[in-house]
Order: C-alpha cells, then structure tokens, then sequence
C-alpha cells in the first residue's frame, strides 16, 4: 500500500507552472515575515497591555461577536433562502448579497451613511421615531462590520446547503415534520460544518474591518476604536507598537485559517468520512418469541398506541408526466414495477406533494388532502437509499415521525424501540447511520416509516439492500403489518418475488402511463409489458399480427397456436425452458425455427440460461441443463439453431 502523500512516479510538477507559483507564494509571505522581523519581542507585552490596545480589544471584540450575531440570525435564513427556493431574480439577489465582498470597504461606510446617516434614507426615521443614531457610536460599528461580514458566512452555509440532497428534509417532511422543525432538527445540525466555517470567517472578517467603520462610525476611543482603527492611528505615532498590535490581529486571523483547515463552504454531516460501517450481521435465527418469527404476529390494531390509523381507501387522479387514476381499499398494497424512467418514484413522489413534475389529487378515506403540504398528508416514505438522518441513532431516526406529530418523548421512543425489534435491529438503537451497514440502515429507515402511524405507505425499493436471508424475515414482518394496515400501501420494485408475496395488485408503468393493473398471478400468466415479461425471466417481443404469424418489432414472423385478429398490436411471451437448441437444423413438428450464434451462458440455479442471437428473430433465452450443455459443445461464439413450438407461445394482445 503506497504512504498517504507519497509522490507518484511522473507526478513532478512542470518547472513553467511550479516557479510562478512559489513567486506567489513568497509575495503573499513576505509582507507577514516583515511583520514578524521587524517585532519589538521585548516591548511586545507592553505594547498589547496598554490601556489603549486593552480598550480596542474589548471594543473589537463587542463589535465582531454582535456582528456575528446579528449575522447567524439574518444569513443563515438567507442562505436557507438562496439554496432551497427558486423565485424569479435570485441571481440578481445573489449578486447584491455577495457585493459587499467586492466592494471597497469605504464606499461600503459610504454607502451605510448615506442609508443609516442622520440625513440618510433611514437615519431621520430612525432617530425621530425610536432615537436611534447609528454613525459615531459603537452600533454603527456593529453595523458596519455586518455589512462587510455577512456575506462570508452567507456564502459559506448557501455551498452547504447546496451540497445537501435534498430527499433528508422531503423524508422529515413525509414523517410529519413542519418546515421549521425540519430546518431546525435536520437541516441546521447536518450543515453545522457549513456554518461553523462561516460562522468563523464572519467573525474574523468583522475583527478585521476597517474602512466601512471608520468613514460610517468614526474613530472614536472607547466608542468606535477598535484594533484595526487603532493600528491606523498607532503607525503615526508609535510604528513599534502598531506592529506589535497589527501581529495580534495576524496571530487571530491565522488560528482561524488553521482552526478551519480549508473548510471554507462547510461539508454536510453525509459527506464527511467516519469510521467505515460494518459489514451486514447474519441475520439471527428467530427465537419462537422473536418479533422476525412467522409465529409472533404484530399486535391487533385494538391494542396498538391511540391515532394508530384505521380505515383509509385511496383514490388519486395523477397527471403531468406521470397519468394514471388509482383506487384502492383499506388494506390493500400495490406494487409498482416498470423500466427506469417508466414513473415509478415521480408517481410516489406526486403522491407525496414533492414534485412539480405531476401533481395528483389525492383523497385518503374521507379526507380531500391535495391542497396541503407533505408534512400534513400522513404519507409516509422510504427512499431508495433510506436517507436516515446521519447526527440521530437509530432510536432518534425511528422515533422522529412520532416526535413531529407531538408523541411525548418517552411514548415516542419506546413504541420506535418496538419497531426496531420487529425488524431485528433492535440492538443497534444506539448507533448513527454511517455505524450500520446498507441492510441494518435499510430495516431502521423501514421502522421508521411504520412507525409514523401513516394513511399511505410508499416504498422505494426498501427491501433491496437486504441480503436473501434477512429479506425473507423483514418481508414476512412487513407482510405481516401490512395485513393489519387500515391504509394502502405502495410499493416500488423490481423484485417479482416481492411484487408476487407483498403486493395485492400490480401496477405495470411504461412512459409515464399505466399498462397493466391487475393481480400478481394475472400479471404472472399474461405480463403485458416486456420489462415485467423479461423481469419475470421470460422471453418478450413485440409485434402485429399478421395472416402469416407475430411480426416482431425486432425482425421475424413468430406462428403461435392461438393468434389474436391480423393487425393487433400484441405481446409473444416464450418461456427460456420453451426454446430448445440444436447445433444443426431441426426436423419435425417446430414451427419457429431460427439459426443464431451463442453470446453468453449464464448459471441460474442448477441450469444454464444461453443467450442466442440472430439476424432472423430477436435475441432470445433458452434454459438447458449443463448436460445438454456439454453434449452440444456450446460456447461463445458458436452458431446453433433455436426452435420454439406454436403451442409453447402466449400471445397477449395489447
């Protein structure tokens, strides 16, 4: 393993690039190492000591820790602002923010004087209505370092925000979370690196300032003198002692560079990197009491926690890019299954009220709840990657829908602690997120949402991190609830074991559209999509039928026993145990006969599946024995024969 920081063979700077940048270096070195040279070390303790240098620092130390206040309170709402919520001239917005940066710090005390002056815009009002007089007194001075200072921090939390996904705060918001919980209990503590840097640049800049101060609130001793003003006034009278103090303000300025080591936007808490998560625990063999085993079913819904949710039918009209109508009853769960991009997560996510890109009108039971926000539809979520709060453990994480709707705490934690046991993660309520595994993360995120008592229940994939073992136990609890959940429940997937044991119905999304919804073995027996065909392991194709057979979309004429009318668009579904190969062309009763060449052989279970294609038929898959296999002498590359019987093809029309 090569040492962190070692050199590279080849990675010697080009000579061209690596002088000018030493020059630069020593340019923007030089001036700090005159300062250190030309120190008076021995009269250093009297020069900082003085009741002036005292006095300033004190005052420089008001002004800079009010300036920072007053900008936490101002630029941390404005960068929430700039980074979240897109308004017509944010980038002209954006622009004024920020020019306080670019600006000469004296036309910036110009310009405060002539907003804030007592013949300013606001300076007459100001003093007539409630006496206050901003220039020549230690606010002004406060306000005249806000101004020059809050644009560091501004800029600094606005890069943090927006290295933040945003699904952490639309997930609060599905678990019952109000905007201003979420901001304040997940978006604020995972961008505290963010503000923590800002915060501290902020108040080195408002430390430092000089120009805008001194021409909006003067130079006054004890009132508007702080260290930056006195140093001016020092190099006129006492050079020695202004040094003494112009390395002071050095000496903070650098303990703040090196306090933040480079982290000038801030970094979200899911970026920063902690110790590595463990590898996902076997999952425990279920004692006879365990909550995983298939004779410990969940509690009745008589003697489940008051507000637990009862009866509630789904109906919802979905349009935009995603158009479907949907009804379903108390009880009932859905599986959605299609092709990526089919509409799968925009059609929960219009459910959901999180996207512009389809809206739905929603009715749960009988509650209209289109026109209000996520955090008070009770729809739960759980996103792909489960998006758990990275600064909450477990417990807190599962706890959080229940503590959003105003469960006391205790009540909250102890019915999250009856979830994560359902799910076998009961033991690992202490650790934070980046401490479990995908699985273990996975099983909290889905204890989370069950325990949020929601009317609607969608799922992302959540059972796809989990291994064969553990996602057996977790699909029987969560069966087991969904069999006494008075709401519907959706769930998205591409596992047809799921879609076959979880779901009631399946809903079949192409483009945005929906083609199939009917039950798991109806959708079984006659797939009319090619995705779920082909995701149900079976070969799919396309075409019209015609007087002679199945025109294939991919080229070919398929005869089946049963053709629908010449010119419907249909679906020829042939199962890969239906295709037999030949290494020469068949003789004998096969009515679909094609010449290919193998491609690939795969293992699936104890048979192989081949890959055969052709310039006469679309691609297709044949599952033979590794026997037969062997007899044929298949490889890749080598040409063969395939042939599918009339009566072994299901043609479903379309």
């Amino acid at each position: 393993m090569k040492r962190a920081g070692a050199r590279t063979p080849g990675g010697r700077p080009p000579l061209t690039l690596a002088l000018p940048a030493l020059l630069g270096v020593a340019f923007l070195t030089l001036p700090l190492i005159g300062i250190l040279v030309r120190t008076e070390w021995g009269e250093l303790g009297d020069h900082l000591t003085s009741p002036g240098t005292v006095e300033a620092l004190r005052l420089s130390l008001v002004v800079s820790f009010w300036a920072l206040g007053l900008s936490l309170f101002l630029g941390v709402p404005l960068a929430w602002l700039l980074a979240r919520v897109p308004f017509p001239g944010k980038a002209l917005v954006r622009s004024l923010v920020l020019l306080p940066m670019v600006l000469p710090p004296t036309v910036g005390g110009v310009a405060l004087l002539l907003a804030f002056g007592r013949r300013g815009l606001l300076g007459p009002w100001l003093e007539h209505t409630f006496g206050i007089t901003f220039p020549f007194h230690t606010s002004g001075a406060v306000l005249a370092a806000t101004f020059v200072a809050m644009p560091f921090l501004v800029i600094s939390l606005e890069g943090a925000l927006g290295g933040l996904r945003p699904r952490y705060e639309e997930t609060a918001a599905s678990l019952g979370a109000s905007p201003v919980r979420v901001f304040f209990t997940v978006t604020l503590p995972m961008v505290a690196p963010g503000v923590i840097a800002g915060a501290a640049l902020t108040w080195a800049r408002a430390l430092g300032e000089f120009g805008a101060t001194i021409t909006f609130a003067g130079n006054l001793p004890g009132t508007t003198q702080t260290l930056p003003l006195q140093v001016y006034l020092l190099l006129q009278e006492e050079p020695e002692a202004a040094t003494s103090v112009s390395l002071l303000l050095l000496a903070i300025a650098m303990g703040v560079l090196v306090a933040l080591r480079g982290r000038w936007t801030g970094t979200p808490v899911e970026r920063r990197r902690g110790r590595p998560a463990p590898p996902e625990e076997p999952a425990a063999v279920p004692s006879p009491h365990s909550p995983l085993s298939p004779g410990a079913p969940l509690p009745p819904v008589s003697e489940r926690p008051a507000g637990s949710p009862e009866h509630w039918a789904l109906h919802a009209e979905v349009t935009g890019f995603t158009v479907l109508t949907l009804d379903a009853d108390p009880g009932t769960t859905i599986a959605v299954v299609g092709p990526n991009g089919a509409g799968k997560t925009t059609l929960l996510r219009a459910l959901l009220g999180l996207t512009p890109r389809a809206h739905a009108e929603l009715r749960l039971g009988d509650e209209d709840v289109t026109s209000l926000p996520p955090h008070r539809r009770r729809v739960a979520w759980v996103p792909q990657d489960g998006a758990l709060f990275p600064h909450m453990t477990a417990l807190a994480n599962t706890a959080y829908g229940l503590r959003s709707q105003g469960v006391a705490r205790a009540e909250a934690r102890r019915e999250a602690q009856g979830w994560l046991d359902r799910l076998g993660v009961g033991h690992l309520g202490h650790r934070k997120p980046a401490q479990l595994s995908g699985g273990q993360a996975q099983r909290v995120a889905l204890a989370r949402a069950l325990a949020a008592r929601p009317r609607l229940l969608v799922l992302d994939e959540p059972l796809a991190a989990l291994d064969q073992t553990t996602r057996a136990h977790v699909r029987h609890t969560l069966r087991t609830h969904l069999t006494g959940f008075g709401g519907v429940c959706l769930i998205v997937t591409h596992d047809p074991v799921e879609a076959v044991s979880l779901a009631d119905r399946v809903l079949v999304l192409d483009g945005g559209r929906a083609l199939q919804d009917a039950a798991p073995t109806e959708v079984t027996r006659h797939p009319r999509s090619p995705w779920v065909a082909r995701m149900l392991g079976r070969n799919a194709w396309p075409g019209t039928a015609t007087a002679e057979g199945l025109a294939l979309d991919g080229g070919g004429v398929l005869v089946a026993a049963e053709p629908p009318p010449p010119g419907t668009p249909a679906l020829a579904i042939v199962a890969p145990e239906a295709v037999s190969v030949h290494r020469e062309r068949p003789a004998g009763s096969p009515r679909n006969v094609w010449p290919g060449t193998v491609r690939e052989i795969t293992s699936s279970g104890s048979r192989l599946r081949v890959l055969v294609t052709s310039a006469e038929a679309p691609d297709l898959v044949a599952e033979i024995t590794p026997q037969a296999a062997a007899e044929l002498g298949l490889a890749d590359g080598v040409s063969v024969w395939t042939s599918v019987k009339a009566t072994e093809t299901t043609v479903v029309p379309l």
